[in-house]
């Protein structure tokens, strides 16, 4: 800046100084602490009214703009052979995802810190600065990732000035590192804000709507939904399904997901079972011959406090109910708490539903599973391998919808934690990754569970070694 002086740095949208550069144009921060560093990039940006960009090595880097956005990325993991041009490589490939690919903050990060990593792993400067086709070839996990938007809620005393608000919620999840989309529950998030309001809040959060999930009023559905014994009340539940499917295409999304807390039974003797699914099937062909250009997915639940036997109570009876339904926009969101609670080892199901072309959707957590607990944890925290085994198949299938983390942080900062749900799909991806270029595919053909668990083992360890 001193040498091209101030009104030329005024000229120009992008500053991106490294912690040094940051200092020489006599911004005070200490380098301990990454608040003082975000809070000396801010008084940057408003001295020059730009965009600012902060690389600091092997910590990972930071962005701050006009408009109140921000970012934070840590640094991608690499063996350094030689760090020279690996901060021009970063800014070229933040440039190009800014500017030629049109990406939002994070995913520009994302190719930027890739970018960096490739560098700083092979000798010389020219020499090491990455094509795009490397970068192509780094780019590991394609999914994108959404997280439960009620989680929002909590820890207020960590959500500043944010509104606690479906608006606020937004703006709070535009925080989140590596955040794609939110997920909005229908009518409660949506009831009291419009399509303008919302789609206006999610690109300042650089955001998208990856799904509207329904959430059938309890004073109304309280005997079920699409299962319920009152027409009318079918008729209001298809109606509110409609309506649902219009709010996703307003904001750009395909799927609306259904889950009714009431759709099942309580005790023995208390329904029709054949009525019920009877009407379940008619429902879902009423929905999705209204909206053909919508996908609609079943979210199953085997059990609930609300109802302790659901109509659809297993990966099986799910499949069941797609063929009857018989409709090609109809599929299974699967959840890894309910498998678990079904009984059910969670990779067999999403083999199951992906060999049929019926997984629309998928949302990932953790529990314990004692009585009557949906403990909502992060995900891979408890069934770590059963979690790899699921990330394998979802890999082996070319899964391409996007993941959502129903996860319930209580005591947590959920902005943390939704980060700390991404960074671990996307380790158990590349560890996916590993087993399937090492063979596992072979010892799964012999049914050998040593052979494969020490295949396994051995990885694990490698990845984890200096």
């Amino acid at each position: 800046l001193a040498s091209v002086g101030e009104e030329v740095a005024k000229c120009v949208d992008w500053l991106t100084p490294n912690l040094t550069e940051l200092a020489s144009v006599g911004e005070e921060f200490d380098e301990e602490e990454e608040a003082s560093i975000e809070a000396a990039a801010r008084a940057l940006s408003r001295r020059y009214d730009v965009d600012v960009v902060v690389t600091m090595g092997a910590r990972g880097s930071l962005v701050v703009c006009r408009d109140g956005r921000s970012a934070r990325r840590l640094a991608e993991p690499a063996t350094a052979v030689d760090e020279t041009a690996a901060g021009d490589a970063f800014r070229a490939a933040f440039a190009v995802g800014v500017v030629d690919r049109g990406l939002d903050l994070e995913r520009s990060l994302d190719l930027a810190s890739k970018a960096g990593a490739v560098a700083v792993s092979r000798p010389g400067a020219i020499t090491s600065l990455p094509r795009r086709a490397d970068l192509e070839e780094e780019d590991g996990c394609p999914w994108r990732f959404a997280s439960r938007l009620n989680s929002m809620k909590a820890r207020r005393d960590l959500a500043g000035d944010e509104p606690d608000s479906t608006l606020g919620w937004i703006r709070r999840q535009g925080r989140i590192e590596g955040l794609d989309l939110v997920d909005f529950n229908y009518p409660q998030h949506l009831a009291s804000v419009s399509v303008d309001e919302v789609a206006r809040e999610l690109r300042a959060a650089g955001l998208g709507c990856g799904a509207v999930c329904l959430r059938y009023p309890a004073e109304t559905f309280r005997l079920g939904a699409f299962s319920n014994p009152d027409a009318a009340t079918r008729d209001r539940a298809v109606q509110l399904t409609i309506e649902a499917a219009d709010w996703a295409r307003a904001l750009g999304a395909d799927q609306v997901v259904v889950w009714s807390a009431f759709c099942g039974y309580d005790y023995s003797c208390q329904i029709d079972y054949v009525d019920a699914w009877t009407r379940m099937v008619d429902c879902f062909r009423r929905v999705c011959d209204a909206r053909p250009d919508v996908r609609v997915s079943l979210e199953f639940k085997p059990t609930d406090e609300q109802t302790r036997f659901f109509v659809v109570p297993s990966t099986g009876a799910a499949l069941l109910l797609s063929r009857d339904v018989d409709r090609p926009n109809f599929g299974l969101t699967l959840d890894f708490g309910h498998l678990l609670a079904a009984g059910e080892n969670p990779a067999q199901s999403v083999a199951a539903v992906a060999n049929d072309r019926k997984l629309f959707g998928i949302q990932l957590n953790d529990g314990y599973q004692r009585l009557g607990a949906e403990d909502g944890l992060l995900f891979a925290s408890v069934h770590r391998l059963a979690a790899l085994e699921l990330v394998f198949w979802l890999r082996r299938f070319r899964y391409d919808g996007h993941v959502y983390f129903d996860t319930f942080p209580r005591n947590e900062d959920p902005v943390l934690e939704a980060h700390f749900n991404i960074r671990t799909v996307k380790t158990l991806y590349d560890l996916a990754a590993t087993l399937d270029a090492a063979g596992l595919d072979a010892h799964l053909r012999t049914h050998d569970a040593l052979a494969a668990l020490a295949l396994i083992s051995r990885l694990d360890a490698a990845r984890s070694s200096p």
